[in-house]
């Protein structure tokens, strides 16, 4: 028997990342790295970040959900279902103490039905800082915080967290992360979600393996270690000797460089007004600031070739630090404002109903003649 030798050729460019290549359509958002701009259904970030959560997700569910066409419609549908994904806590929580917070939040999400009646595209949103709150509680020794469905989705994710009403600064501020991180183009965790969405597998599925790659450390993973590097600082005097000396060794400075911004992150911006108008977040702002001036300088001067910018981990590690999470529980905070945008690409991928199926290049050995 003769095996051909002859293999249909592969196409012409490949590109191991990707980039450059248009692998969806959306009406969600863009992301404009040159400009430094996020465009989220037509609105600028700096013209939503000031609205709450709920009416963020108006904006992304509609027409692609039916049903929640107002932010109260949205409000209470989530906290009827927060309080709906509190009972999975409660039956699940004593079997993940082995778990890390993020892989807690993992195991939490799979235990969703895809039989439940709650619309998933809800649930998918309550159940994360229900699970979150509660996971980073029994971390601490805590028992977990049943939610009040009357209050809003940032204030309940507080109120869940520290088992007492919140500050409005507080809220506000974590309002205003879950907005600003809530959808940021097709990044890796919204591109998995859109793969496996494109599979028809459903909803839960497609977020958990969002998640999954949030997990990783080169997408979700950097706040809590911009807080070790100020820890590690410790004082202004010591900023300039620090960061040179990390430099030197040719290690990264948490929080600066982007894949896609080669100017400043727009939401690094909103993020710094937000923790900035917290009353208890003078000192820490401040050696922050002085901080990032230093870095940024040191960057430019050192790798002048390279466009490295403050990123949106430097003010996302202060602003979740002031509300009062444990760093520990920085990337289930994130996953909570993502899976805003995530549910959103989820839907929008199930309306286009094609599977997603890119070709590669084989580079491997070709079979021998027989």
């Amino acid at each position: 028997m003769t095996i051909s030798s002859h293999i249909a050729p592969a196409p012409e460019t490949t590109s191991p990342g990707l980039e450059n290549t248009v692998a969806a359509e959306t009406i969600l958002s863009h992301v404009d790295g040159a400009a430094g701009r996020l465009i989220v259904r037509g609105y600028d970030l700096d013209q939503i970040s000031s609205w709450s959560f709920e009416a963020l997700l108006v904006l992304l569910w509609k027409d692609l959900a039916p049903g929640q066409v107002t932010e109260a419609d949205v409000q209470s549908a989530l906290g009827q279902a927060r309080a709906a994904a509190f009972h999975l806590v409660e039956r699940l929580l004593p079997t993940i103490p082995h778990l890390s917070q993020v892989e807690a939040l993992r195991f939490l999400l799979a235990a969703l039905a895809d039989s439940q009646t709650v619309p998933h595209h809800v649930m998918a949103i309550a159940a994360v800082p229900v699970f979150a709150a509660a996971i980073a509680r029994n971390a601490a020794g805590s028992a977990p915080v049943a939610p009040d469905a009357s209050l809003s989705h940032a204030e309940d994710f507080l109120f869940m967290l520290h088992g007492t009403r919140p500050s409005e600064e507080n809220v506000r501020a974590l309002n205003t992360y879950l907005v600003t991180v809530a959808d940021h183009g097709l990044n890796a965790s919204t591109f998995a979600a859109r793969v496996i969405a494109s599979t028809k597998a459903g909803m839960f599925s497609s977020v958990i393996g969002a998640l999954c790659a949030l997990k990783g450390p080169l997408h979700g993973g950097a706040p809590g270690p911009v807080l070790d590097m100020l820890d590690a600082i410790g004082s202004e005097d010591n900023i300039n000797a620090w960061l040179s000396a990390s430099l030197a060794r040719g290690e990264r400075l948490m929080g600066f460089g982007h894949r896609i911004y080669r100017v400043r992150d727009p939401r690094a911006d909103v993020l710094k007004q937000a923790v900035g108008l917290l009353r208890h977040g003078g000192g820490r702002i401040g050696f922050a600031e002085a901080v990032e001036a230093e870095a940024l300088a040191l960057l430019a001067e050192k790798k002048p070739l390279r466009p490295l910018q403050t990123n949106v981990e430097f003010y996302t590690a202060l602003v979740l630090e002031a509300v009062g999470f444990p760093r520990e529980s920085f990337t289930n905070v994130f996953a909570a404002g993502r899976m805003g945008g995530w549910t959103a690409h989820v839907l929008e991928q199930e309306r286009l109903g094609k599977l997603i199926r890119p070709q590669s290049r084989y580079v491997g050995p070709q079979p021998s003649q027989m």
